[in-house]
């Protein structure tokens, strides 16, 4: 057990965008951040290890496919092992495969609700359990705008981010008396690597529609997720906490 660290945070899909922004707006003394990703190499994942670790804090980074029970098993059995505890678990893991909801593939609906619900569930027992024995902690779940207002040619991702939200409020009901809080962020129109791929036509459609004129960037989101992992929010359970610019009120 490393008996320095004060907090472990463990952050799906932390390699970069907003699940980098958020390893290190929860950097410090005292914090180890623990993060997963699927990318195809370790290339960005190292990159986070570095700028966490020149924010103060102690890190480690897997590659892990959070919809594999075994893998996510391993994942915090290592976390375990070493810091005996999990304070926060983000989870900020997922996949877009986009398509009409007509002519959807099956195994398109089958793995982005692999990996963006049944991946946060599979973080969510397995982390919950360990809180449940510690009386503390807080779980985050990355739900999306489109959870709540739905978006053409995105029956998959919206299905998953509804579902996300609802097993967020449920988690937080069953786990209250623990002294766990659950709560969601739902990003909107996010400057990523996802919405960078988009065509100009797609990305100005979506620009229009947010009242306050700009595209939001990782950190805003990073910073709203700071604040329901602090002490400033024990309060706060069962909530979905829109970052959007007004996209969606």
């Amino acid at each position: 057990m490393n008996t320095d660290t004060k907090r472990v945070v463990v952050v799906t899909g932390g390699s970069s965008g907003i699940g980098r922004a958020i390893g290190l707006r929860m950097a410090g003394p005292g914090t180890t951040v623990y993060f997963n990703h699927y990318d195809p190499d370790d290339e960005y994942a190292e990159e986070t290890v570095r700028l966490v670790k020149d924010a103060g804090s102690s890190a480690w980074g897997a590659r892990v496919d959070v919809a594999s029970r075994p893998d996510v098993q391993d994942f915090f059995d290592k976390i375990l092992k070493d810091c005996g505890r999990v304070d926060v678990l983000v989870n900020n893991a997922g996949i877009t495969i986009d398509g009409f909801l007509v002519r959807m593939k099956e195994s398109d609906w089958d793995r982005v609700l692999a990996i963006n619900l049944k991946g946060a569930f599979n973080c969510m027992q397995i982390a919950a359990k360990h809180m449940m024995k510690q009386r503390s902690g807080c779980i985050i779940n990355m739900a999306s705008v489109v959870g709540v207002m739905g978006n053409a040619g995105q029956a998959n991702y919206s299905a998953s981010k509804a579902g996300l939200i609802a097993l967020t409020k449920t988690a937080a009901r069953e786990l209250a008396p623990r002294g766990i809080t659950a709560n969601a962020v739902a990003p909107g129109y996010i400057d990523t690597a996802m919405t960078a791929d988009l065509p100009e036509k797609v990305k100005e459609a979506m620009l229009a529609q947010v009242p306050l004129g700009r595209i939001g960037q990782p950190e805003d989101v990073a910073e709203v997720v700071a604040f329901l992992a602090s002490d400033k929010a024990s309060y706060i359970t069962g909530q979905v906490i829109h970052v959007n610019g007004g996209m969606y009120m």
